[in-house]
This record gives C-alpha cells, sequence and structure tokens, in this order.
C-alpha cells in the first residue's frame, strides 16, 4: 500500500521518549513537531496517544494536548519505586487497535525499549506495517530489526537539541551508577555539598548489558547496499525495478536506512549520484520520478575484481599454501580497502568466490578437517 495510503495508529510511550531525548540531546520538553511532521508524510495519523504518568510532565501534558494527542494516565504505585508502567497498556490497547480497527495499517511505536519487540512482530504477524521511533543513544538494537521503518528521533528535519547527541549508551535497568569518586582530602572543612533536586521523571539509562543502536552510516557501504538489493531484486522481477521498489526493499533490509546520513537531500539524488559513479543505470520509468534501475553490464569491472582475487589467491599460496575462505577477503581489502563484493552484484563474499570457480579462475574444494572451503589457484 503506498504511503499516502497509510492510515497510522501512533502510540507513544511518553517517558522513554522524553528521557530519552532529555538525556541524549538536552530536548526538554519533548518537541513533538517533528514527529508529526515526518508521519503526516507517510499517511495519515488517525490514532494519537501518549502513556506516561503525566503528574511528573506538567508542561509536556500542556504541549501535547495542544498537538491534538490523547494522554493516557499512567499512575505510579505509592510507595513503590518508579518504573516504566507504561508498557502493558500501550501493547494492550495496540493489539486491541489491530482487531478493532481494521482500517489502521500503520502502528507507529514511539520507543527505545526492546520490551515492545514482541508487540511489533504480533503487529506486523497481522499484517500491520510498523515505524519505531526512538532517540538513538536510548534505542535498543534489538528494535529497529522488528520494525518495517525505524525513525530515529536525532535525525528528524526540526528538531533542534542543546547538546551534541550521546555516543551509543546502556540501556535503562535496576544496576545502581557508578559510585562518585571520594573527595581528596583537605585541611579546611569542605562546604556542604547542595541537595540535588529529584529527578522529575525518575528513570535512568544505565546498568543492564543490552547492546543500543547505533548505524554507523558514516561505515556502511551505501553503494553495495543498493547493489546487491538492486541484484535480489532483478532476479525475483518479472520486468524492470522502479526506485521506488528499490527504495522499500533496502528499508525492509535495513530499516534505520536513510539516505540523508550520506549526504544526500532525497533518495533520487542518491541514485544518480550512484550512477555517475558507474555503480547502476537509471533509465525514464512508466511514472514521473520513479525511474528504472539496473546494474550495468560492465565486463571490465568484473574483471578487476576477479583478477585481483586470482592474485591474492596466487600471492597466499606461493607464501603459506592454499588459503582458506575465511579471513580471504580482508586479504583483498589489504590491496583494495574499499572492496566489496556487493557492488558487482554478488550477495556474498561465497557467492563471489563462486562465481569465479564457474569462470575456471580458482578452485574451491570443502575440507572437513578445516571447516572451511580451501582456494587454489588455476594453473
Amino acid at each position: 500500500m503506498a504511503h499516502e495510503d497509510e492510515r497510522i495508529a501512533l502510540l507513544l510511550d511518553y517517558e522513554n521518549l522524553a528521557i530519552g531525548a532529555r538525556d541524549g540531546l538536552g530536548v526538554v520538553p519533548f518537541d513533538f513537531g517533528p514527529v508529526a511532521d515526518a508521519l503526516a508524510e507517510r499517511g495519515r495519523v488517525v490514532v494519537r496517544r501518549a502513556y506516561a504518568d503525566w503528574s511528573a510532565f506538567d508542561e509536556d501534558r500542556w504541549l501535547m494536548a495542544r498537538a491534538q494527542v490523547e494522554l493516557i494516565e499512567i499512575p505510579q504505585r505509592i510507595g513503590g519505586s518508579r518504573k516504566n508502567a507504561a508498557d502493558i497498556k500501550l501493547a494492550v490497547d495496540a493489539i486491541e487497535l489491530a482487531y478493532e480497527r481494521e482500517f489502521v495499517t500503520t502502528f507507529a511505536i514511539a520507543t527505545g525499549d526492546s520490551d515492545f519487540t514482541p508487540l511489533m512482530h504480533k503487529l506486523r504477524e497481522l499484517d500491520k506495517r510498523v515505524i519505531g521511533i526512538g532517540v538513538q543513544s536510548s534505542t535498543s538494537a534489538l528494535l529497529p530489526p522488528a520494525c518495517d521503518e525505524f525513525i530515529f528521533y536525532d535525525r528528524l528535519p526540526g528538531l533542534e537539541p542543546s547538546r551534541e547527541p550521546l555516543p551509543s549508551r546502556r540501556r535503562r535497568g535496576g544496576a545502581h551508577r557508578p559510585a562518585p569518586a571520594p573527595a581528596p582530602v583537605t585541611s579546611e572543612p569542605a562546604a556542604p555539598e547542595p541537595t540535588p533536586e529529584p529527578d522529575p521523571f525518575g528513570l535512568v539509562f544505565s546498568g543492564v548489558t543490552e547492546e543500543t543502536a547505533t548505524t554507523g552510516a558514516e561505515e556502511r557501504d551505501v553503494a553495495g547496499l543498493v547493489v546487491s538489493t538492486l541484484t535480489g531484486l532483478a532476479r525475483q522481477a518479472d520486468g524492470p525495478v522502479l526506485a521506488s521498489r528499490l527504495k522499500r526493499a533496502i528499508l525492509r533490509k535495513d530499516p534505520t536506512f536513510d539516505e540523508a546520513d550520506h549526504g544526500f537531500r532525497g533518495f533520487g539524488e542518491l541514485l544518480r549520484h550512484l550512477e555517475t559513479q558507474g555503480a547502476i543505470t537509471l533509465t525514464p520509468g512508466s511514472a514521473q520520478g520513479d525511474p528504472e534501475i539496473a546494474v550495468p553490464d560492465d565486463p571490465d569491472a568484473d574483471h578487476d575484481a576477479f583478477a585481483l582475487l586470482v592474485g591474492v589467491v596466487r600471492d597466499l599460496t606461493a607464501a603459506h599454501g592454499p588459503p582458506q575462505l575465511s579471513g580471504l577477503k580482508d586479504q583483498l581489502r589489504k590491496r583494495v580497502p574499499d572492496f566489496s563484493e556487493k557492488r558487482y552484484g554478488y550477495g556474498s563474499f561465497l557467492s563471489f568466490a563462486k562465481a569465479a570457480r564457474a569462470r575456471d579462475l580458482i578452485r574451491m574444494e570443502w575440507r572437513d578437517d578445516a571447516g572451511d572451503y580451501v582456494i587454489d589457484p588455476v594453473s
């Protein structure tokens, strides 16, 4: 279903999102505008609900009400330790909407908590599209792969953080913060430390060992991602591959993909850049702005890639004997640092090696004693 036809139910785990924005970006109070704008580009938001103990969010409550968000009160148990109590209520409401509001096609779940991963899977099992929204420094690495698309709040247009985004951090949990270092002993009595004001949120992101979601976009081979995805689609397609279909397939592979991370204002600009590099070819499609994409037939580039493989295999064989497949790619990268088999349309290095074998450039033999393929040059 096209994005413009989507009817979206937005459910915000507000405490999780607000704390992540406060600790990671210095955004207080939480700025809902960029989220609303991003979802408006994807469809009609027909449900807007935010879950929190709103007694701790006086200013936020007013701002969210002005944004036409329904505030769901989740009071904390008196005398108990504070915890995010919205999880169960949000999950119950999501499943209820999925069954009773069939017109809802997409769920946007705003949280960084991996506890919602089963909910994401269940909604997709019910044939609902799932968009995740979270602050990068406080989003569990388990969450983005469970979504059809994941939007990092840090990257939304219009957001004005008051400090640089924090690096990847540990998720909130029950472990204590590290004890502060003891103050140095001085001859004069130390002034009493001011009593810190109580934290109105009462939650921290620290303690447990769960990884957080980092994309490393600057290290990702975007050309390889585009070409390998395009090659896979071309093998399955009955006709030409359009840019819109390619973008959806890339998001299914990596829900955090965003061409802006690589310096491009749109997917079309990225494709035109790759065309100038010779990685793809573009021809006008049936709809304006949705070109057909193909992998160029470039025998010279393929020859250079296979020549590199054969040369490395011969040198390693002469020095140490026939090499194993594992680790061979690293040896190629010692000569050509940006080498990637995906740029030539191969989904894995094993497929690239098998292509070289099919061309009688190398020999590959599986050896049980090594538990790996052993590569020999063809004499």
